[in-house]
């Protein structure tokens, strides 16, 4: 039977793997706790294949197993081009001749696991594998399971299956087994189409840097795809320049699958940190970068790091959440804080990030996320903002938005931000995958770039400055103007004041009392009822009158001013032929239920749409400054619609 070439059908036959083997001792949502650590120990196995001979040889002979040994053993570990491969295992034992002995595959397992350098048992331990080779052991499974991953038709080995091709097959399995226990596919890595654009979106304009090292980071790096696709990048466009990667991940399982990966690819497995929170557990925490790339999780609850992440807020801008802390449930704006902080002080460094719309529209002036907003165009931070279309993720269908940031804009692009609508850029796949129903094309990824590099406006691109994406947020007040009455329909009322409702409420747990103290407070309320009826039905125009009928009525209740204020207010209306309220001062008083708000742009000065778009109507209105800023509110939602109404 011929091997299995294509990375769809050996994601096919491993995932065949997982019912074959473990259906009746593992529930579906655990078969990826077996299947993919194995497979990562397959793919070991077959990369290891070519030295095996002289590693084990070298250990064998050596006169002294101390660790001196690990250097010595790390360089006969290598491919067939003799680059040192980055890991060794010095046990006789293979995939291949662990079946020779099935009574005791078990511990001759565990032994062959526990002779690999220690930056692979790193990545086992983050399995928890020993904890699984037990238990399909005592199923009398383990046998069976090593047997199915070596058939001749599965080969992993290099010659086989590239590098590249064995980060996509992790994630097509990773996908397969998110989608069987409906788990958050999408959190784990981005789909290739969307990281191919935010690749080549980050890199625009870099051709002429004449550096020698460029430093990758992802602070969300999944399985690490991200990263490989800017490497792939940057040595296909500038061989001569050597790329380090960085990232740090959440997910023990993601975690130890991108280091595996890493150091398969002959990358320096030790700058994927984790498994841990970037907020919280920044470990990579004195390094700065010139390129960043991400895909935070969405509308994900930060809880768990509310008190570390408090904590360095308080350090202001010593810390990486100066400029403010967005609502608990969701973290998208901590992380392009964090992005911004670990950007070079010195040099340039660029930012693609893609988030979900919350963060471009969430929270009103004054808020953490509208601070975060009015901090990031304040420093000139944000280039672009390209909006992509809908069902691009497994996991989502929403649409999402591709920033691009950078610490020093060319010239032209400074104080502006460019707008591309990109929604209507994809294809339909022949075959959806979860909510991925849509695929950017490379024409499309083409037209993209191009619109990002003209910039020059179009029909679906548009240019502005940080100020149109800000505003003046104003209260505006109207007088209170009020008539007075006593009637039965505004005697109930007083039942919306909460100090009169109170009156018949009991705090007490003892029952009799209770009922005696409600019945009591009732009786009250009736006689305060009964006195103001006192006063008759006639309609009062202004409050001083009134208020001295009112406070002759209840002068048996000995009631403070404050309560005879609230029962005033509950037994009136607005009434624009009334006379104006005024405080003790002689200053008009404020209708609070005729308060509004207005949002005036920057740009256009607040007495003149004051005048236009206030006085006209409410020639006795005025306005208070509630708060200076209200930046980027619904303003990229506004942006669109004006393009699609364009369009029509």
């Amino acid at each position: 039977m011929n091997k299995l070439t294509s990375i769809t059908e050996i994601s096919s036959f491993i995932w065949s793997i997982s019912d074959a083997v473990l259906r009746g001792s593992y529930k579906r949502n655990e078969y990826q706790k077996v299947i993919l650590p194995f497979t990562v120990l397959k793919r070991f196995d077959s990369v290891l294949e070519y030295s095996k001979k002289d590693v084990v040889e070298t250990y064998e002979s050596a006169s002294s197993k101390a660790e001196f040994l690990a250097p010595i053993l790390m360089s006969k570990a290598v491919d067939q081009n003799g680059h040192e491969l980055g890991f060794y295992n010095y046990s006789k034992f293979d995939f291949k001749t662990l079946l020779q002995d099935p009574d005791n595959i078990e511990w001759n397992l565990k032994f062959y696991i526990e002779s690999f350098s220690d930056n692979v048992k790193d990545i086992l331990e983050n399995f928890d594998i020993e904890k699984h080779i037990a238990k399909l052991s005592k199923a009398n499974l383990l046998y069976l399971l090593i047997k199915k991953f070596n058939v001749t038709t599965l080969d992993l080995s290099p010659n086989n299956v590239s590098n590249h091709e064995m980060g996509t097959l992790f994630e097509e399995l990773i996908r397969k087994f998110s989608e069987t226990s409906n788990e958050e596919a999408g959190e784990h890595f981005t789909p290739r189409d969307v990281v191919k654009l935010m690749t080549e979106l980050l890199f625009v304009g870099e051709e002429e840097s004449t550096e020698t090292i460029k430093l990758v980071y992802d602070p969300t790096c999944g399985t690490g795809g991200m990263l490989t696709s800017c490497k792939e990048y940057i040595t296909k466009n500038k061989p001569e320049i050597d790329v380090v990667l960085y990232g740090q991940e959440l997910n023990d399982e993601i975690y130890a699958i991108c280091k595996a990966d890493m150091l398969m690819k002959g990358e320096d497995a030790e700058n994927i940190k984790g498994p841990s929170s970037t907020l919280s557990d920044d470990q990579l925490k004195n390094n700065k970068f010139d390129y960043m790339i991400a895909n935070p999780p969405y509308g994900t609850d930060w809880e768990k790091d509310k008190p570390a992440v408090d904590k360095e807020f308080e350090l202001g801008f010593d810390g990486r959440f100066g400029a403010g802390l967005p609502r608990k449930n969701d973290g998208q704006l901590l992380f392009i804080q964090h992005m911004i902080s670990k950007m070079k002080n010195d040099s340039k460094s660029r930012i693609a990030v893609i988030t979900n719309g919350s963060p471009l529209v969430t929270g009103d002036a004054g808020s953490g996320e509208s601070n975060i907003r009015e901090w990031i165009l304040k420093n000139d931070y944000l280039e672009a903002l390209i909006a992509l279309p809908t069902h691009l993720f497994f996991n989502t269908k929403i649409g999402t938005y591709i920033w691009i940031l950078t610490n020093q804009k060319s010239s032209q692009r400074k104080d502006k931000v460019q707008v591309i609508d990109a929604r209507e850029e994809y294809d339909l796949m022949r075959k959806k995958l979860g909510y991925k129903k849509h695929i950017i094309p490379d024409e499309s990824i083409i037209n993209i770039v191009d619109d990002y590099k003209d910039f020059t406006e179009k029909d679906n691109v548009r240019i502005f400055y940080n100020e149109d994406f800000g505003y003046t947020k104003i209260t505006v007040e109207r007088p209170m103007q009020l008539n007075y009455q006593v009637t039965q329909e505004r005697l109930e009322n007083l039942y919306s004041y909460t100090q009169f409702k109170k009156l018949a409420e009991s705090k007490s747990k003892d029952l009799e009392t209770k009922i005696a103290e409600e019945t009591e407070g009732k009786l009250k309320q009736n006689a305060i009822k009964e006195a103001l009826l006192t006063i008759g039905n006639e309609k009062y125009m202004d409050w001083d009158t009134f208020e001295l009928k009112v406070m002759r009525a209840l002068k048996q209740f000995n009631f403070k001013p404050t309560f005879i204020q609230n029962i005033i207010e509950k037994l009136s209306e607005h009434d624009d032929n009334a006379e104006y309220v005024t405080n003790k001062n002689g200053t008009l008083k404020a209708d609070s239920n005729l308060r509004d708000t207005e949002k005036i742009p920057l740009v256009q000065n607040i007495d003149d749409y004051f005048d236009e778009e206030v006085l006209k109507y409410y020639p006795d209105a005025w306005f208070i400054l509630k708060r200076i800023k209200l930046v980027m509110k619904l303003i990229l939602h506004n942006i669109l619609m004006y393009m699609n109404l364009q369009d029509n």
